[in-house]
């Protein structure tokens, strides 16, 4: 109930920056992380994570020695995943990931998962935000993020050689997930 008050007000302070009004659901969750190769991931990022409600599942699930650095503007909601989340680096800005990622030694990400509100940016903002996930993300590596629409399709499938979209009711609202490959997929490249 605390997160979904947190959200409620950030939403009605900034509704450009927060795209909902209750924490996505543990079905979203899910569907986002269902494709993650979790063995071979060494470097995640997460965008906007809010309060956390992918935060919590992906700490569960990462190697020990895995990188793992929260990207969250507002700050309140940073707040609340330093609590949370005490020995995780939490950055401001998502158009500084390759300066972030320098900070820690790291070459580039393996993941980057993002709860974005990419819709409400202007087009100027959405673009340097992808633009600096496509300069990070190594070759092979997943962008997955979620909308309540389908406006982001063309400009990821513009951006990504392979771009899957799955569906989900069981959010409020029901989301678009999208899972994008930085280069081609083993199915692509074996002509499946």
């Amino acid at each position: 109930m605390q997160d979904f008050l947190v959200f409620l007000r950030r939403f009605i302070a900034e509704p450009g920056r927060v795209g909902s009004i209750i924490p996505s659901s543990r079905f979203l969750c899910e569907q986002m992380l269902k494709n993650v190769d979790w063995a071979s991931t060494d470097v995640i990022l997460e965008l906007g994570p809010g309060t956390g409600a992918f935060t919590q599942t992906i700490y569960q699930r990462l190697r020990p020695g895995t990188h793992y650095v929260l990207v969250e503007r507002d700050s309140h909601f940073r707040s609340m995943l330093q609590s949370r989340f005490p020995d995780l680096p939490i950055r401001e800005e998502a158009t500084k990931l390759r300066s972030y990622l320098e900070e820690q030694n790291l070459a580039g990400a393996d993941v980057i998962i993002s709860g974005l509100p990419f819709a409400n940016f202007p087009q100027e903002l959405r673009a340097a935000i992808l633009d600096e996930v496509q300069s990070v993300l190594k070759p092979g590596g997943l962008f997955i993020t979620f909308q309540y629409s389908l406006q982001l399709q063309a400009e990821l499938q513009g951006r990504f050689p392979w771009v899957k979209i799955d569906f989900t009711l069981l959010n409020i609202p029901p989301a678009f997930i999208y899972t994008c490959r930085n280069g081609q997929s083993e199915n692509d490249q074996h002509g499946a």
